[in-house]
Order: C-alpha cells, then structure tokens, then sequence
C-alpha cells in the first residue's frame, strides 16, 4: 500500500507518503499556519510526492485526520482527501487527530493529549499508551478538567498552552500533528483487520457562523 495521509485539524498543514509493505515513509512535510490551510495543503501534496519521486496515480490509499478540530481547517483537510479517493477510486481511511499525537508521543504509560480548541477551550483525550485511547474525545475549558488530567504526562499544544493545567507537560514530546505518525498508525490498525473511521469531521461543537434570528427565504414567484 502507497498511503498518502494529510491533516489539517490543527494549526499544522501536514502530509506525508507512506509505503505500508514497507514500513517506511518516503517524503513528510508540515508547515505551522492556522490561517492558510487551503493555501498550503495541495503545494504540500505536491512537495511530499514530488520529494519521494512518485506521482499521485500511485496513491492506493488516502488517510485523512477527521479531528476535533476548528470548522474552517479541518474541512480543508476532509474535502481534499475526498477529491483525491474520488479521482483515484481508491480509499479514503479516517483517523481521530488526537490518535495521532498520541501515537507520536510512543508513550507505554497513561498519559492525555490536548490540541487547542480556540474559545479557551482544548479537545482532549486520555490514553492508556500510544496505541489506546480511554476516552471519547472532548472539547472543555482546561479549569474544568483539571482534576482529570493534572497527574497524567500530557502531550500537544492544547496542553502547553494551558501548562499550568496540564502539569505533566512533556516538552520533550512532539506538539503538533504528524502525517507520518498518523499513516503509521492506520497502517497498523488495517494490517490487523480493524475499520478505521469514515471520512466525517469531528466537530464536537456548533460552527460559529449561524443563521440569522428571523431570517425570512425569499423564494421567486
């Protein structure tokens, strides 16, 4: 299998080219832009394929992050591996963003993840290790979840942002999302014959855009 995974659920724009009978990935790129994802991802795209001197044709599987994360990234991220599943008529695999880092983080020990959720608030979820979440993901205010999380090893940007939360902040750790992280994880999770997730976003909240009080549809007669 050539995976080609990307995700834009976090500040990060990241993608890379995995070849799964192999266990080795050829080419990864990320670049840090909250506001730019619909800018960035496609050059990425392009960077990841044209480094590991493949063409996209080549593609027998996309891996997509499906969050939480904020409205606006994350669809760029989705809609994007749908278009290339759809060119390729190959699939498209969904990975929980948070899965992700976790797996980066090759953690053996409870510990949470956090990214941040804008608003003051972090989507989080606890562990068992790198390969086991606990817990469904979650959006809160950090002073909410204190208790839960303030004795656990915490990896990801949600819980620097908030460290005074988040106690046990591992510095050393990776912060920001990996496409390589996140195609290793859904290659070993279909070599064991698991089904990964659709393509759908994780949300977890309501878009800030919304119709207007006393919108009224104006129809032509």
């Amino acid at each position: 299998m050539l995976m080609l995974a990307l995700d834009t659920a976090t500040p990060a724009v990241t993608v890379a080219l995995h070849d799964a009978d192999g266990d080795r990935t050829l080419a990864a790129v990320r670049k840090i832009d909250a506001r730019r994802h619909g800018e960035l991802l496609l050059p990425c795209v392009d960077a990841v394929l044209g480094e590991a001197g493949r063409k996209l044709a080549e593609v027998t599987d996309i891996v997509v992050g499906v969050g939480p994360g904020p409205y606006t990234g994350l669809r760029v991220g989705l809609a994007t591996a749908e278009a290339f599943a759809a060119a390729l008529g190959q699939r498209v695999h969904g990975v929980c963003t948070l899965d992700g880092l976790a797996y980066a983080s090759g953690l053996t020990e409870p510990f949470v993840v956090a990214t941040d959720a804008r608003r003051k608030e972090v989507y989080w979820a606890r562990y068992e290790d790198c390969r086991t979440r606990m817990t469904e993901p979650a959006v809160d205010r950090p002073a909410a979840i204190e208790e839960q999380v303030a004795r656990l090893p915490a990896v990801g940007a949600g819980a620097v942002l908030y460290e005074s939360v988040f106690r046990g902040v591992r510095g050393d750790l990776p912060t920001d999302q990996s496409a390589e992280a996140l195609a290793r994880l859904a290659a070993e999770r279909l070599a064991r014959g698991e089904e990964l997730l659709p393509p759908r976003p994780l949300y977890l909240r309501r878009p800030d855009a919304k119709v207007p009080a006393g919108y009224k549809v104006v129809t032509p007669k």
